[in-house]
């Protein structure tokens, strides 16, 4: 459903609720699928024969999502969000249903890139389509609701993960995506009501294709830095970093004559907007760096099944959960928004100070409670810094600036799984290679071995052996967390010097004359029920003093 001009939306808190349901649904479906992927990652990738390259899977998913990020922000900005939104849930829902008939590792890792290109748009659209319908200023109640997704997310993810890989087979992780899918775009197609529009000025298809292309070779290019098989000091290295370079050069060329370029050069001289991206690039490299590969340790470095070690995911949700309300909450209350960013990075050090001593004996409640101050840190700031960047820009650049900030935490997230992921698998596998060469395999059987090492084949190895595999995971992991120290150091920093600047008090639609709100909207629409029931006439509503006012922002 759209609305016209001569049937404008009426953005009544009815309405409201109804099209935040439809978001709701969507992304139920990418959380759900990501908690009970990482729970199920370890036995995929030992089944289809791709331990030491399990990164790919994640990297993969981050790269595609990435790339589309700017493209539905823009889009939804230039065409309406609605239909752009039933396109990421039906790609989503279909890439699924591949990745479970996947043949090999790499179809998995191709199948797993085009689930993330549904999964962008599930993750932009609903952050813009809330600041489309809800005012800044009132954003922070509902950022309860859209916890409790995530909460059911983490209970029900890892439980679901957990009894797949332990009780029927991995592909049933991608299986549950397609009736979930389905109900998904259902609920979208009939409640999710938004003005759709055309373009008035051409596509910047050139600047899209650029931006594509320079974030791929950005990531190639930490990939094979980070890959013994090639290194730092490789020509093939290089050359996609010749290629990142010149891919960006050429984009903000482009971007500076395009005549509705993709992302205007113009945010980034909002300081408001830099500051927060810049948050939460340098965030979005070290926290997703640490939780990429959580589950696989405490599944196999702790001995724990899928089931339990996805669970003990749950503090650190609930952490999540917890503070994005609080936060949340209290930002409406008070309208001021700045020390929540610099209280959250400051406990998110705190935290993987703490898990940088993470060994194989560390007790299971010691890890619980790292996890949940990790969470609690980032409920301060996630959610907080995208409504930074849609305060500070006009309302008709909500998706564009929502997505510009996504995108450089998600190249900050790419860079982060690419080259700290890399670190932690090559360690692994050489750790890995000893252990069997040690116990009488020969170089190609320990390869193979270590390569195909699943949490079933663990168990069932001698105890001697499977007490080295343990220890191979905590040691090849826990360091790698220092790295990632300093770039949460400078997002501290960062934080220090963010603008507070008034919350706006009208919402994205309303602020570009797409819809009517507040009081405004109810009376109109109690009006349109009246005459409906043959009761209320516009000689009633003009007595009211609510006339419509199509094309203005209340107030105006």
């Amino acid at each position: 459903m759209t609305a016209t001009a001569d049937q404008p939306l009426l953005l009544t808190q009815r309405r409201i609720w109804i099209i935040f349901a439809a978001l709701i649904a969507g992304m139920l479906l990418s959380s759900l699928d990501q908690t009970i992927v990482s729970t199920a990652m370890p036995t995929i990738v030992g089944q289809l024969g791709g331990v030491e390259h399990q990164a790919w899977i994640t990297t993969a998913y981050l790269l595609a999502t990435t790339i589309v990020m700017p493209i539905y922000g823009k889009f939804g900005d230039v065409l309406g969000r609605r239909n752009l939104f039933l396109i990421a849930i039906a790609l989503f829902t279909i890439a699924s249903a591949a990745c479970a008939f996947a043949p090999d590792f790499w179809s998995f890792v191709v199948f797993r890139a085009i689930q993330g290109l549904g999964g962008g748009g599930l993750m932009i659209l609903s952050q813009a389509i809330i600041a489309d319908i809800v005012p800044a200023s009132e954003r922070g109640k509902y950022l309860g609701p859209l916890g409790g997704v995530f909460a059911l997310s983490a209970i029900a993810g890892p439980l679901l993960g957990g009894y797949f890989v332990d009780h029927l087979t991995w592909q049933w992780a991608f299986y549950i995506n397609i009736p979930i899918g389905i109900a998904a775009f259902a609920v979208a197609w009939f409640m999710l009501t938004l003005p759709s529009k055309k373009a008035t000025k051409p596509i910047d298809w050139l600047g899209v294709l650029l931006l594509s292309a320079a974030t791929t070779c950005l990531v190639f290019f930490a990939d094979f830095g980070g890959d013994t098989e090639h290194g730092w000091g490789a020509l093939e290295t290089w050359m996609w970093g010749i290629g990142m370079l010149a891919s960006a050069l050429l984009f903000v060329l482009v971007e500076s004559r395009a005549t509705d370029p993709v992302i205007p050069l113009s945010l980034f001289k909002n300081p408001i907007f830099v500051n927060a991206t810049a948050i939460g690039l340098t965030l979005g490299l070290g926290m997703f760096a640490a939780l990429a590969f959580v589950p696989t340790f405490l599944q196999m470095a702790s001995g724990t099944s899928a089931a339990v070690s996805g669970l003990l995911m749950l503090p650190m949700m609930v952490g999540v959960f917890g503070t994005s309300i609080a936060s949340g909450i209290a930002i409406t209350k008070t309208g001021k928004y700045k020390a929540y960013p610099i209280l959250g990075i400051g406990i998110v050090i705190a935290a993987m100070v703490m898990m940088t001593t993470l060994e194989a004996s560390t007790p299971i409640w010691l890890i619980c409670v790292y996890l949940f101050l990790f969470g609690a840190g980032l409920g301060f700031v996630m959610q907080v810094v995208v409504l930074v960047v849609q305060n500070a820009v006009p309302a008709t650049e909500i998706g564009t600036a929502t997505s510009t900030n996504n995108y450089f935490r998600e190249v900050g997230a790419s860079l982060g799984v690419a080259v700290f992921g890399t670190i932690f698998a090559n360690r692994l596998a050489d750790s890995l290679e000893e252990i069997f060469a040690g116990f009488g395999a020969s170089a190609s059987e320990a390869n193979q071995a270590a390569a195909t090492l699943d949490p079933q084949t663990l168990n069932e190895l001698p105890q001697e052996v499977r007490d080295g595999i343990v220890a191979a995971y905590a040691d090849s992991l826990a360091p790698v967390f220092w790295y990632l120290l300093p770039f949460l150091g400078i997002a501290f920093v960062l934080s220090l010097f963010l603008k507070q600047i008034p919350l706006s008090e009208t919402a994205g639609l309303v602020a570009r004359g797409e819809a009517i709100g507040g009081e405004e909207a109810e009376a109109l629409e109690a009006a349109q029920r009246g005459r409906a029931n043959g009761g209320t006439t516009d000689a009633d509503l003009a007595s009211t003093g609510s006339t419509p006012t199509v094309g203005k922002p209340r107030g105006e």
